[in-house]
């Protein structure tokens, strides 16, 4: 007789994020019982849009505040439940003047969380990244899951440098537990996220789309990066939460690999019409080769000027079963999202999506 999932508590942290609310919804959806952990019950900002989120899941949604950083709250947001999707991790608006800044608390933070679930839990979910799997390379063969980012690499950037190590914290951690402590771990490893918002949110992705919409950067440099839609990642962490094949394994989720330049044309074809203008300038290498020589940001980008990174995802498409979603339909729907929750301003001449 099948399990009723109504029976079956998930916690997942960091649950106002970005990827984190669309798994709560799509948890909610399937009948689940879910605990959402947020830093702070008193921020209504973030709070609100959750509890609405509850109510449209018959209030089956608990939330509960923990910090990545003490290691003791997890203890208490761990018990009872089955299974952990782990989406949270720390993102510093600026550079850190010391890698450690980031690298600490994305590992430390990882491990009290994968701690609290010892003996405890049948499964983590753990959200990485593809930066974990590498940050760029010639395009002569896709990336796996068996690949890893090489940290030595003294161009790479700290923040990739922290999803790898994290990563790579979890699956050793694991991988020592003691037998009865042990609970198997499935990764996630999304590329650029793009998709609809489901409230006001700030994330990478979504401060990228916005500023390509608003034509907030003057010029676009050259480079690629795969891009996968927010609602095939959430369903990615839910599949790989249950099925028995995903346990034990890295799963990058990737669809279309596209340059800011193919990007921004989707937006001015869907948006022009409706008084936004998307940056459609390339921008010189000259222009990079000066930013280098200031900052990390310039350094970075001209490290990535004309490569392509292509990622695998047969592992998504013949194991999860998932089919990604196209590129246009991702940034069309993420671009009405971005208007309709206030993340950017509506024009005079926004007219909202046409009735199909």
């Amino acid at each position: 007789m099948a399990t009723d999932n109504r029976e079956i508590k998930v916690l997942v942290s960091g649950s106002s994020g970005y990827i984190a609310a669309h798994i709560v919804q799509q948890l909610l959806q399937a009948g689940y019982q879910v605990r959402g952990t947020v830093r702070s019950l008193k921020n209504e900002n973030k709070i609100a849009p959750l509890k609405e989120l509850g109510k449209e899941g018959e209030n089956r949604l608990e939330l509960v505040e923990a910090d990545l950083l003490n290691p003791e709250c997890w203890k208490d947001a761990v018990e009872g439940c089955t299974y952990v999707m782990h989406t949270a991790s720390p993102f510093p608006l600026t550079t850190p003047s010391n890698e450690d800044e980031l690298i600490r608390p994305a590992v430390d933070g990882t491990l009290n969380v994968l701690k609290a679930c010892a003996g405890k839990v049948k499964r983590v979910v753990l959200t990485s990244s593809c930066a974990a799997v590498g940050d760029h390379h010639s395009p002569d063969r896709k990336l796996t899951e068996d690949d890893w980012t090489d940290t030595s690499d003294a161009e790479l950037n700290t923040y990739v440098k922290s999803k790898k190590l994290a990563e790579q914290a979890a699956w050793d951690y694991v991988k020592g537990l003691q037998d009865d402590e042990k609970f198997e771990l499935a990764v996630i490893n999304p590329c650029l996220v793009a998709g609809p918002a489901l409230f006001k949110q700030q994330g990478t992705s979504i401060d990228i789309m916005s500023q390509l919409m608003c034509g907030k950067m003057p010029a676009l440099p050259k480079f690629s990066m795969a891009v996968v839609d927010v609602r095939d990642v959430a369903k990615a962490h839910l599949v790989a939460m249950t099925l028995p094949e995903a346990a034990g394994h890295r799963h990058i989720t990737a669809s279309d690999l596209a340059t800011l330049m193919e990007m921004s044309e989707i937006f001015k074809e869907e948006f022009a019409a409706q008084g936004y203008k998307p940056t459609t300038r390339a921008m010189p290498k000259f222009v990079i080769s000066i930013m280098a020589v200031f900052s990390a940001q310039g350094r970075t980008l001209k490290s990535r000027w004309g490569r392509e990174t292509p990622f695998d995802n047969s592992r998504l498409k013949s194991v999860l079963k998932i089919e990604p979603r196209s590129l246009k339909e991702s940034l069309v729907d993420m671009g009405y999202s971005l208007i309709e929750t206030g993340i950017v301003p509506k024009t005079k001449e926004y007219k909202g999506r046409p009735a199909k």
